[in-house]
């Protein structure tokens, strides 16, 4: 997400579909966020630089449970699929690196690890993109798949200096092979917060459909303290979806809304809010690790209950004083967020609004300061 607006966005996607009736498409929306559906590919030779990238993007140490083995276990031509332990459908796909013999068609090895079912895929290297991977970028803009980066490894011995001869000299090569406009994100492996990794996050954003843009958001680690209020800013969106079915907005029977008039569907967001934000002891002490950080110093700034732990005892305590309070919630703010024909149901849309987004806060904030002590740890 480049900005706040992106959530936005979907927000008014999604009351256009309250306005029009089609709760069914915002329940595939607050399912499919809940979810984090998303498919990463990452081309390029298997090596300690791409097995680190990989492990990077799914919040993951070496030796961890899940991680990119290094060296690969992969025969040369096979794809690889990691998964991410906390967000399951998050899947990176380590793809072969394009064979370097000649003749070569794109297709064919395009066909061969099925490229279009990646949204969005890393074309990886560490001197300059070798021409064959040109060509399967150019022949994926062809055929309309966007999504293709062109990444340069780097490591913490290049110099600044050293980081623009590598990078001038591969935009040379893409603009030699027929790229026009060529861009090139330098990335180090081992500490995606620094470089261009952060600005390549933003070109996704605009890139991807809006709904899998939110899904890669939440399925990220927390990289750097923009990402978390990102992440925030998306769970809110949500709760207004699910705060909207909950209401009882539509006369129209839809199975998924009598499930959110309880607690259960709070759990499930703050649940999913929990470890998109990495909150959860696992994610803390993994973060400690690698940032060589006291992991029982990072997990004591935890203050919020459910930033420890989600129990439906505590959403249900929340849900109940915001029922009490809901007297005091501005009335004009109801009527401004709930479509017209809605607003006899606002009572119960303010207050799951107000208690979920009240603690969606209270645990960004957590996650700010467990981010703002590991980063601190390790300059």
């Amino acid at each position: 997400m480049a900005d706040v607006i992106k959530s936005l966005n979907l927000l008014e996607t999604l009351k256009e579909s309250i306005e029009n009736n089609k709760l069914s498409d915002v329940k595939d929306a607050v399912e499919d966020l809940l979810i984090s559906r998303i498919n990463l590919a990452v081309v390029g030779d298997r090596g300690d630089e791409k097995a680190t990238f990989i492990n990077c993007l799914l919040g993951l140490g070496p030796g961890d449970d899940g991680s990119a083995p290094s060296p690969s276990p992969a025969a040369p031509e096979e794809v690889a699929c990691y998964l991410n332990p906390k967000h399951p459908d998050f899947r990176l796909w380590d793809l072969p690196p394009v064979p370097s013999t000649s003749p070569f068609q794109p297709e064919g090895y395009m066909e061969k690890v099925k490229f279009p079912r990646y949204n969005a895929v890393f074309v990886t290297f560490t001197q300059t993109p070798h021409p064959h991977s040109v060509e399967v970028f150019l022949e994926a803009r062809s055929l309309q798949q966007q999504t293709v980066y062109f990444i340069l490894f780097t490591s913490a011995k290049d110099t600044e200096k050293n980081l623009e001869e590598k990078r001038k000299a591969s935009l040379v090569a893409l603009t030699s092979h027929g790229v026009s406009l060529p861009k090139v994100y330098l990335v180090r492996p081992s500490t995606l917060e620094k470089l261009d990794f952060p600005g390549l996050l933003e070109e996704m954003a605009r890139d991807l459909p809006e709904i899998r843009a939110h899904a890669l958001l939440l399925a990220l680690p927390t990289l750097t303290p923009t990402l978390i209020t990102q992440k925030k800013e998306s769970f809110k969106a949500l709760v207004w979806a699910a705060a909207s079915l909950s209401g009882g907005v539509s006369a129209i029977p839809v199975p998924f809304v009598a499930s959110m008039v309880d607690s259960s569907v709070g759990v499930r967001i703050l649940t999913k809010a929990q470890s998109s934000l990495c909150l959860d002891n696992e994610s803390v002490e993994r973060l400690a690790r690698q940032r060589g950080a006291d992991p029982a110093r990072l997990k004591e700034l935890r203050t919020c209950v459910l930033s420890v732990e989600v129990t439906k005892g505590e959403v249900k305590k929340r849900l109940a004083a915001a029922e009490k309070e809901i007297a005091t919630v501005s009335s004009k703010l109801v009527e401004m967020a709930m479509p017209r024909h809605a607003r006899s149901v606002s009572r119960s849309f303010a207050a799951m609004l107000q208690a979920l987004n009240g603690a969606i806060d209270e645990m960004a904030a957590d996650a700010e300061k467990i981010m703002a002590a590991a980063l601190g740890k390790g300059k």
